[in-house]
């Protein structure tokens, strides 16, 4: 403050006078600090100028928009690239307007102008530099020098090279607010009065154009409707470029038109400000003129994207997905790890007894079915079109036989893909089903969401259009688009090993194909009709067929199908009907085998090594477990009661090695499936199913006597009489029977796992049990044919009230009066049966 003091008045100009001190330290001594501007002297949002002083406003020396960078900190807003002199504009490569009007006024205006302040715009890119001038000196000549200055010397910003920074005397009284505003090339021009009470003169367009014209080239003028009642009157500009629109808003705001200039006799005031110009109005405007038409024009264009864009991405996912591309686990850094963390935990679990592979014993079920195995890779080697059905119970091995041993060298060079029915069956919903399909093939980017969105979109556009748009594409049409983009996969992954020197280059892709069946990849089509009475789930397995049937007569792909269901001819015949099926029916094991693998089970990871002890030339090698276990014998007993199924087979030998006898294992095992029974089929009450607790009885009390049931003999007994194949669907479904078919049509009912032969009679066995069963049974019974003697008795009693007895109803008479009396004789049977089971109840616990 001293220094300035004392460089004021005749102190300073002595100093400049004898060279002490430069021309532009003075001025900046002198001047007022370099402040932002966004709102004006003191925040009134005007600036402040005296008789000698004038505004010249700069636009391109600062990007624009860019207030919201020094709005971060109280900090960044006291300062800008223009408040702190030329000095941090230099760093920052900023043309900077002191340095422009020094340059421009330093020969023709020395001494005579000084700069006062500059006060940057930052949301406008701009900067107002105020500057004095002495009475002797035109402000306007000032301007026309610096803006010639500018023209011929081509001054841009680094940020923007294609712009040349202009700059412009001020005419009138600029607002400098800080609002979030944003500039726009549209300006909006309002009449307002000098002073109020006054008239205003609305500007036509040529005076308009006169104004405006000198700071660019102009778009539009758009005056106010002379019809509108909108007050104050205004117009709309419309600049090509917006930095011509920023200079002609900051320039001529709050300039007054005189009369001279046609603004009336009072003058009229020009109150500037941006309005933003609707871009996309001719865009909203035809949609809703011509929906119509602008709709399906719509869904074309996007599935033209979606063809054009995201379908190879599909096929490439799908691609990867089968080959295991993008696999970390096919790293050999992350198998090694892998492989040596197995190692280390199986050595502690053999160490602490724990270890229980599936594969042990394994060997020999896998001797027993070498054949079937030989046979699949047969067949793969032979180029036919049709399909390889294995079809078995769950839990014989069917996965194991073909993925683990027929289709090794396929899952070795990377051209298997397994399609796993069951989650896409289970699926809620379309768009559920849509991603479980999506997920077995490796089908992405999928968006199952947008299914149900597009619904809703069909649905407007049918309530503004009359008719639906297209938007939604149902369930059918999603998986046949998935399956399309697999088999575009398959064919690719078919052809690689296609080669331009191969002596069969000359033929075609197709012919290609067919001569090299070793060539096509395998599709393995696993739990196919798992839920084959579900109505929902028959479209998914519907397209699945289809889609293989395509598969094999193109001779894409190999397929193979997984199936428990013993009809799945009839699903498969409808997607090819001239075709004989090559099938492997796979069945539990034969005792024997059964047998071995159980000691096989025993003895895994038993330690066999030969210790030879000198006594003579004898050796003496160590027993494996299963020759150490004198009940061993007892096997050949206990494992006709559980049939072969492996699952059931390792949890008997898991019950064996872990101390327990046969007798004892298979007992447990017995009475622990008789339970499952008894809590599933025969105590649950409370949910609704599709079968009745009396015809699961009688299916398991028929069962504990024969071997298998005849499909027909059942449904005529009285529990099914109602609904029978429906119920027998429903238990078969629960794994309770399994039903066996012949060219489709059923003929035998057995139980669902052989064990369950052993558990019916368990449960047939219990006295107390079997007494309530059958007692409900029997009370069933005697209801239905007291019944039949209601309707008979019905029947009589309106022959009776003829008034003559016509010789010809006689017969009738006496077979209705022979069928009364067989249904009471029933009752009497019944009744006495029902009396000796309620004498058991009420005896035993």
């Amino acid at each position: 403050m001293l220094a300035r003091q004392l460089l004021q008045g005749p102190t300073r100009q002595l100093l400049a006078a004898q060279g002490r001190i430069s021309p532009r330290i003075t001025t900046a001594l002198t001047s007022k600090r370099f402040r932002v501007g966004d709102s004006g002297d003191n925040k009134s949002g005007h600036i402040s100028t005296t008789p000698e002083q004038g505004i010249l406003f700069f636009n391109n020396v600062l990007p624009p928009n860019l207030q919201w960078l020094f709005r971060l900190s109280s900090s960044l807003e006291k300062k800008s690239p223009l408040s702190d002199g030329n000095q941090t504009a230099e760093n920052l490569g900023i043309v900077h307007p002191h340095t422009l009007f020094n340059d421009a006024t330093k020969t023709e205006y020395a001494g005579q102008v000084n700069v006062v302040e500059v006060l940057p715009r930052l949301r406008e890119g701009g900067a107002f530099l105020k500057f004095s001038f002495s009475s002797t000196t035109d402000p306007k000549a000032v301007a026309q020098s610096i803006s010639q200055h500018l023209r011929e010397h081509r001054t841009r910003s680094w940020w923007n090279p294609f712009a040349n920074v202009k700059a412009s005397l001020v005419q009138g009284t600029p607002w400098v607010e800080d609002l979030s505003r944003r500039p726009s090339r549209r300006l909006r021009i309002e009449f307002l009065p000098t002073e109020p009470g006054n008239p205003v003169a609305e500007l036509s367009q040529e005076q308009l154009y006169g104004f405006f014209r000198s700071f660019g080239k102009l778009s539009e003028i758009v005056p106010q409707a002379s019809d509108s009642k909108v007050l104050p009157r205004f117009a709309y500009l419309d600049y090509y470029f917006m930095s011509r629109a920023i200079m002609a808003k900051n320039c001529l705001h709050g300039y007054v038109v005189t009369e001279a200039q046609g603004g009336g006799k009072t003058g009229t005031l020009l109150r500037l400000s941006y309005e933003k110009k609707e871009r996309f109005k001719w865009f909203r405007d035809t949609i809703s003129g011509h929906s119509r038409i602008v709709l399906p024009l719509l869904v074309a264009l996007v599935a033209g994207i979606t063809v054009a864009v995201f379908d190879p991405i599909r096929t490439l996912s799908i691609k990867a997905h089968i080959t295991r591309a993008f696999h970390v686990e096919d790293n050999v850094i992350f198998r090694w790890f892998r492989r040596t963390g197995e190692d280390i935990i199986k050595s502690v679990r053999q160490l602490g007894g724990l270890e229980q592979s599936y594969e042990a014993g394994m060997e020999v079920v896998w001797e027993d079915r070498k054949s079937e195995v030989d046979k699949i890779q047969a067949w793969l080697m032979e180029s036919i079109d049709t399909f390889i059905i294995v079809q078995g119970p769950r839990g014989s091995g069917k996965k194991e036989l073909v993925i683990d041993h027929a289709l090794r060298h396929k899952i070795a060079a990377k051209r298997v893909l397994v399609v796993d029915c069951k989650p896409v069956a289970e699926a809620r919903g379309d768009a559920g089903t849509i991603s479980a399909a999506a997920a077995q093939v490796g089908y992405s980017p999928v968006f199952s969401w947008f299914n149900n969105f597009s619904g809703l979109l069909d649905l407007a556009a049918q309530g503004l259009t009359g008719v639906k748009a297209g938007f939604s594409e149902t369930l059918e049409n999603q998986l046949v688009k998935i399956w399309v983009k697999t088999s575009a996969a398959l064919k690719s992954i078919a052809l690689e090993s296609r080669r331009k020197d191969d002596k069969d280059a000359k033929l075609s892709d197709d012919e290609y194909l067919e001569a090299h069946p070793e060539h096509r990849p395998v599709v393995v089509i696993e739990n196919f009709l798992h839920r084959s009475n579900d109505p929902g789930a028959s479209l998914v397995y519907d397209k699945l067929a289809q889609w293989a049937a395509e598969l094999t007569t193109s001779n894409i792909a190999h397929v193979i199908f997984l199936t428990n269901d013993v009809a799945f001819s009839k699903s498969l015949s409808k997607a090819l009907p001239d075709r004989v099926f090559h099938q492997i029916s796979l069945g539990d094991c034969s005792p024997e085998v059964a047998k071995r693998y159980v000691i096989n089970r025993l003895d895994f990871d038993a330690d066999t090594k030969k210790i030879v002890v000198k006594e003579g030339e004898e050796e003496v090698k160590v027993l494996t477990p299963s020759q150490k276990r004198k009940d061993l014998h007892e096997l050949d007993e206990v494992i006709g009661l559980l049939g072969g199924r492996l699952t059931d087979l390792e949890f008997f030998a898991r019950r064996i090695k872990a101390g327990e006898t046969p007798s004892k294992a298979a007992r447990e095992i017995i009475d622990q499936s008789a339970s499952e029974i008894l809590k599933m089929f025969l105590l649950k009450t409370n949910e609704e199913r599709d079968w009745t607790t009396l015809q699961a009885w009688t299916v398991i009390r028929s069962l504990a006597e024969n071997d298998s049931l005849r499909f027909n003999e059942l449904l005529m007994s009285d529990s099914f009489k109602t609904d029978g194949e429906k119920a027998i669907a429903a238990l078969e479904q629960a794994e309770l029977v399994s039903v066996q078919s012949y060219n489709g049509r059923p003929f035998s009912v057995k139980p669902g796992k052989p064990v369950y032969q052993s558990a019916f009679q368990r449960l047939v066995n219990d006295n107390v049990l079997r007494a309530k069963m059958d007692l409900v049974l029997l009370n069933n019974a005697i209801s239905n044919q007291t019944k039949t003697i209601e309707k008979l008795e019905q029947e009589l009693h309106l022959l009776a009230e003829l008034p003559r007895q016509p010789v010809e109803l006689r017969e009738r008479v006496q077979w209705l009066l022979t069928n009364i009396s067989t249904a009471q004789k029933k009752i009497e049977t019944f009744e006495k049966e029902s009396t000796d089971l309620k004498k058991i109840l009420t005896t035993e616990f």
